[in-house]
């Protein structure tokens, strides 16, 4: 629940929350892709959107089913759902307070099973931003390595570009009392324990992903956002990304790498940011195939002929190898 500059979602307002009363809100999932933080790239996926929506309402049946409250209210087909709708942060007093209600936690909280390559953990590590200890490793992980128990990190979802946070830092940030953050903790815990069963038994690793919440009027954490989804979730087949790392790596590979950190270091406006290279049609088209088979393998529902995963991701494996 970004701001839609870098959501590859549209928010519409069906009815406007107040402090008393929840609201009514409705994603739209779209075909683009966000990578680096940039925000909108310019080459669409088609079918994407469709396919990340119902894989979203899935997952919110599953994490209902386990006892996991949630925003989801309705499947809109093909690729809306109807969610309800909490204030924004920005639209309370700051700092949020405890007494409060009816607002969304300008926080995402993220948990991690494996360190496969792209992970963040990887970098930040190498760039002496954190130590092992600080994500709760005994050493430095090999690229691939397989977390003993989840590692949980939170980080701020306001910001031009997201920031780690500590523990108590995110506590304060979210206005949640020990109870309330512990709370946090534990429902997230339980979100990544469904999601990543759910990967086991259709042949996925789920690596990791991100939850967000909104605080209820009743005072109750709900989840929200569209947890376990190829846009919150890093899924893997066989060794092989699922979703948008495939296209962060191109960029990265052939030197299109967008530097947002330092354009905006340097303070040079969105509007001359230099426009970001088209990705060739052949990624294109394996990445609309891509989209549609993990969504097809996640829900059981075969709704467009996609190729089955194995063959999806050999595609994904040929396109990177030339």
């Amino acid at each position: 629940m970004m701001p839609v500059l870098h959501s590859t979602k549209n928010v519409h307002v069906v009815e406007p929350p107040t402090a008393e009363r929840e609201g009514v809100g409705v994603f739209e999932y779209t075909d683009h892709f966000s990578v680096f933080h940039h925000g909108r790239m310019p080459d669409p996926i088609p079918g994407k959107g469709e396919a990340t929506c119902r894989m979203a309402a899935f997952n919110f049946g599953l994490l209902e089913e386990a006892g996991i409250r949630t925003h989801f209210r309705r499947l809109i087909a093909p690729d809306r759902i109807e969610f309800t709708l909490a204030r924004l942060p920005e639209q309370l007093d700051q700092p949020l307070m405890q007494t409060a209600g009816n607002y969304l936690l300008p926080l995402q909280v993220l948990f991690r099973n494996e360190l496969p390559p792209g992970s963040s953990v990887h970098r930040r590590l190498a760039a002496g931003d954190i130590t092992p200890a600080d994500v709760g490793l005994d050493a430095v992980p090999a690229l691939g390595a397989k977390l003993r128990r989840p590692v949980i990190e939170y980080a701020t979802t306001r910001d031009d570009v997201n920031r780690f946070i500590t523990p108590g830092a995110a506590r304060h940030l979210a206005g949640l009392d020990d109870e309330q953050f512990a709370a946090l903790r534990e429902i997230t815990c339980k979100v990544n324990t469904v999601l990543t069963g759910h990967a086991d038994r259709v042949g996925l690793s789920h690596c990791d992903g991100k939850a967000e919440y909104l605080m209820a009027s009743d005072g109750q954490l709900v989840l929200a956002d569209s947890p376990g989804t190829p846009d919150e979730s890093r899924l893997m087949f066989d060794g092989v990304h699922c979703g948008k790392q495939n296209l962060r790596d191109w960029y990265v590979r052939t030197g299109n790498q967008i530097p947002v950190g330092k354009l905006l270091a340097d303070g040079v406006p969105r509007d001359r940011w230099p426009k970001p290279a088209p990705l060739p049609p052949a990624y294109v088209a394996v990445m609309a195939d891509l989209y549609r088979s993990l969504s097809e393998t996640w829900t059981g529902e075969q709704r467009w002929g996609a190729p089955d995963l194995q063959t999806s991701t050999r595609a994904v494996t040929d396109l990177v190898g030339r």
